[in-house]
């Protein structure tokens, strides 16, 4: 490869970081060849516009819908508390007040609170096999359903101080100490064995530093 002699090089050209210019113009095509590019401005960008959820615009814009949709949050809130029974009633009530765009949905929902109505229906023979069932539902959390099956015992035998001990328990855990207080006051005032029970339980954790929770448990004795 040769290299140009400075006369062959254009009026401007730039060879390795130099502007050369020689001495003798070139022709206009040899000037245009060497002439450096011109940079194009580069494009704007255009913003672009934010994405919209489905259906969000027509919820806002629709004060029906957006009651719909409450009312459906609601009754999956009450599923996700085991209310199965509440949930299927919320739910029966948006049917039949046309749940548009959610009956799907809707139905898929009734028919799971169905199914664990189903599941949840047990019988018993004696009020005592009842309580026990109560207690295994209490000893695993489901407070809620415990509660029910005590009440439903009381409904039946309202003389059950087993089962207002029951409550009392419930609501010691869960932090209700009025509650607690009265139900056990009950349980006692119906079998005074369930003091000294009180006394002995760890369930009762909770209340052991309530003034109230002692005195129920220690009464004073007449002199």
């Amino acid at each position: 490869m040769r290299w140009p002699e400075i006369a062959e090089l254009p009026i401007s050209c730039y060879v390795y970081g130099d502007w050369v210019h020689a001495a003798h113009p070139p022709p206009q095509e040899r000037i245009e060849e060497c002439l450096p590019m011109k940079e194009t401005a580069p494009k704007k960008k255009t913003a672009s516009m934010p994405r919209v959820l489905a259906g969000k615009s027509s919820a806002n814009a629709d004060p029906a819908r957006k009651q719909r949709i409450q009312q459906y949050e609601a009754a999956v809130r009450l599923m996700r508390e085991g209310k199965y029974e509440k949930a299927k009633a919320a739910l029966e009530v948006l049917l039949s007040s046309d749940a548009g765009d959610l009956v799907d949905r809707v139905r898929v929902h009734m028919t799971a609170c169905q199914r664990q109505l189903e599941k949840n229906q047990v019988s018993f023979e004696t009020p005592e096999e009842q309580y026990d069932y109560a207690v295994s539902l209490l000893n695993t959390g489901y407070y809620e359903d415990a509660r029910e099956q005590f009440q439903a015992i009381l409904k039946k035998k309202p003389s059950a101080d087993y089962a207002y001990y029951g409550l009392a328990v419930m609501h010691s855990l869960t932090s209700r100490a009025e509650n607690c207080l009265e139900d056990l006051g009950r349980a006692i005032e119906l079998n005074p064995r369930n003091r000294i029970q009180a006394r002995l339980d760890s369930d009762f954790q909770e209340m052991f530093d309530d003034p109230r929770f002692t005195e129920l448990l220690y009464p004073e004795v007449p002199e």
